[in-house]
């Protein structure tokens, strides 16, 4: 891409071959948000046009802003001018988005069949409660394509270790990766009414520290760390108990067979608490509530496929929308 003359004028010309130099190695993907930002006049609104976060826009535009070394846009809580250097790279920008848009138009025809490879990385929870058996349905829809879902806990690598879709629950902060919001999940602490008729029911969250408490390995606070809602927000209660497992399901088989009191994902015990083989300890006073997010590398289009899956993974876990919340 070539900056018009006057860009370089509001600078000097000698400094022209830096500039240059600084414009060529931008990202094309920045200055096709940077467009949008200007055209939307609004960071969230552009977030929402492309399932980002603010803070995600955000730092692509300031990172365009440090690459090239000058301010672009005047940011204030109600609205944003562009400074005279913003204004002369709309004008480059926006003729980037108006090709790249064509480009994909022109090809977009070619994308209509379903067919490849996915390689995908989910919680065990969520892999074992409906992923297996969504992505399962999806590939035998689309007989061309194949998938190799990977059931782990840890936040993965996409990048470095070849994923192309990773479904998290989180809180996300690479602004390197396109994460898509698909609901919440709501956690509950829990006990089995074996376990509560012997030792009795906590009623503050503080009784909780002369009970057995079963700790899950892989919350992100610590096995230790449970998380309550107070007057002044929420507040982090540290635990003790006989057991941890960084296993749900070996969590979730401990507190039915009355060893004490679990923290655990409402959606894995769902069925328990509605059949009555484990009572919710604290309906209304439980802080930990994490986002589930479908996360695919940066990329301006994702791929058909990926998309498609997003959507009907998304679909699933709405239809069981009530298991999490």
């Amino acid at each position: 891409m070539t900056l018009p003359c006057s860009f370089f004028a509001i600078y000097g010309n000698n400094e022209q071959h830096s500039f240059q130099k600084l414009i060529n190695m931008a990202s094309t993907d920045d200055l096709i948000l940077f467009a949008q930002v200007v055209e939307a006049g609004s960071f969230s609104k552009v977030a929402e046009q492309n399932s980002l976060t603010n803070s995600v826009v955000s730092k692509r535009i300031g990172r365009l802003e440090e690459e090239l070394g000058v301010q672009l846009l005047y940011r204030t809580t109600r609205r944003l001018t562009l400074s005279e250097a913003g204004k002369e790279l709309y004008q480059g920008a926006k003729n980037v988005k108006a090709a790249a848009l064509d480009a994909f138009d022109a090809v977009a025809g070619f994308g209509e069949k379903v067919s490849g490879h996915v390689r995908m990385s989910v919680p065990t929870i969520s892999g074992e409660l409906l992923l297996a058996d969504a992505v399962a349905d999806f590939c035998q829809q689309h007989p061309g394509l194949t998938v190799e879902m990977s059931l782990d806990n840890r936040f993965v690598n996409l990048v470095e270790e070849g994923f192309d879709l990773v479904i998290r629950t989180g809180y996300l902060d690479d602004s390197s990766l396109i994460a898509r919001h698909i609901l919440d999940s709501q956690w509950v602490i829990c006990a089995a009414p074996a376990y509560v008729r012997r030792f009795g029911a906590p009623h503050e969250p503080s009784d909780l520290l002369t009970h057995n408490c079963l700790r899950y390995a892989y919350q992100s606070t610590g096995a230790s760390e449970w998380a309550f809602k107070g007057e002044e927000g929420n507040y982090l209660l540290s635990v003790s108990g006989s057991f941890s497992t960084d296993n749900a399901g070996a969590l979730r088989k401990a507190a039915l067979g009355g060893r004490g009191i679990v923290y655990v994902p409402r959606c894995l015990v769902y069925h328990d608490l509605m059949n009555g083989e484990l009572v919710d300890l604290f309906p209304d006073r439980v802080g930990k509530k994490l986002g589930i997010y479908a996360v695919y590398p940066f990329t301006r289009q994702p791929p058909r496929k990926i998309r498609l899956l997003i959507e009907h993974i998304r679909q699933r876990y709405l239809e069981i929308g009530h298991y999490f919340i």
